[in-house]
């Protein structure tokens, strides 16, 4: 069996392998973990449905943007099976599988007399030093059946020195026309820069998402801001209540959860997201609330299902939960799949306005800033 990579979320078109949780020649059962991938969502454990020896691992451990589909390991039913498939076979892996076919898996039957079946010109190992040292890979040497660019193959070019010789070849710019030596040497002093003052972050898979999706719900969604102070101190005020004399310690934002979900069952046509396809809006028949959760990894929205029918304790206690699995990279899917409405607090910080942005398919967003102490005139 060749295995491809699974969409682990309804949005997923690609995620990364970020570790690799069995090796080559493992025995394997139903439900083992095999590699840890890293979705639009979060990273998700991804175990196998089969039972077996993993045979052979086509996409290394730190691969990104590795689409759904593509061949990421081979699985065998004897151990002896794994002797009979070719080092070098890639299994198709640089190229995806028919979508429409909306399977991750795919049998082949390999002979060891003969040569892999169809795959590709290029390694996805080799393919990964090619893009890593920008080179160009039509220069380079191949050696594996069929004409295949082994990852061999580029590690041998980088070291003669032919591959590096062939990148500057492809990237030399054209020489520039003579100028005077003094507008070279301005030219250089004022446009050159500096070694050494910049980084590249590689960006991981989530925050991609999350920028491709504000911003398309940026452009298509129509959104209206309306804002409002309001008196905190009743709220302080049961928030104490609720400590001195229960015992209950409660943030002033899972009060705020509570508030809105009673909200959105007093009024359903707030709880509610538009239909694309019906071109109506649809109600929602529970109200479940996102809340939006900073992690090292970017902004993650887990849901408090049923937010207004549970206590605010009970609220406090899943938001804890939740926020610690959010920054761990440890949510279900059905963990942050989903919601009603969101709710975005920057109470925490010096910020006394600012405008969230929607978070489709739904209708709606809170957004909450900071508390400030104000005398107010008795008129």
């Amino acid at each position: 069996m060749v295995i491809g990579m699974p969409a682990l979320s309804p949005t997923m078109n690609q995620g990364n392998i970020t570790k690799w949780r069995k090796q080559e020649g493992d025995k394997i059962e139903v439900g083992d973990v095999i590699c840890e991938i890293e979705t639009d969502k979060a990273t998700l454990e991804f175990e196998t449905l089969e039972e077996g020896y993993l045979a052979k691992i086509l996409v290394p451990e730190g691969s990104k943007d590795v689409q759904v589909g593509q061949p990421i390991y081979v699985t065998v039913e004897e151990s002896d099976d794994i002797e009979k498939i070719p080092a070098d076979t890639s299994f198709g892996g640089d190229h995806k599988e028919d979508e429409s076919s909306g399977s991750a898996a795919q049998t082949v039957e390999v002979d060891a007399a003969e040569q892999s079946p169809v795959m590709s010109r290029i390694s996805p190992a080799a393919k990964m030093l090619i893009k890593e040292h920008g080179l160009n890979a039509s220069l380079l040497k191949a050696s594996g059946p069929r004409g295949t660019l082994l990852k061999g193959d580029v590690l041998a070019a980088l070291k003669s020195g032919t591959a590096l010789s062939s990148a500057k070849e492809k990237t030399a710019p054209a020489a520039p026309s003579p100028q005077p030596a003094r507008d070279s040497q301005v030219h250089s002093q004022t446009t050159s820069p500096k070694s050494g003052t910049f980084e590249d972050i590689t960006n991981t898979q989530i925050r991609k998402v999350i920028a491709k999706r504000l911003l398309e719900s940026k452009q298509t969604t129509p959104h209206l801001y309306l804002s409002k102070d309001v008196i905190l101190d009743p709220l302080l005020a049961f928030r104490n209540e609720l400590k001195e004399q229960h015992g209950v310690k409660v943030s002033v934002n899972d009060i705020v959860i509570k508030a809105v979900a009673l909200a959105l069952r007093n009024v359903p046509e707030a709880n509610a997201y538009w239909d694309n396809l019906k071109e109506e809006a649809q109600k929602c028949d529970s109200v479940d609330i996102s809340i939006a959760v900073a992690t090292e990894k970017g902004l993650m929205t887990p849901i408090i299902r049923n937010a207004d029918q549970k206590t605010i304790s009970a609220i406090s206690s899943e938001v804890k939960q939740l926020a610690e699995k959010a920054r761990a990279g440890k949510l279900a899917p059905n963990e942050f799949q989903g919601g009603t409405f969101s709710i975005s607090n920057l109470g925490m910080y010096p910020v006394d306005h600012f405008c969230a942005i929607i978070n489709p398919p739904q209708a709606g967003i809170l957004a909450v800033g900071r508390g400030n102490k104000e005398q107010r005139r008795l008129l």
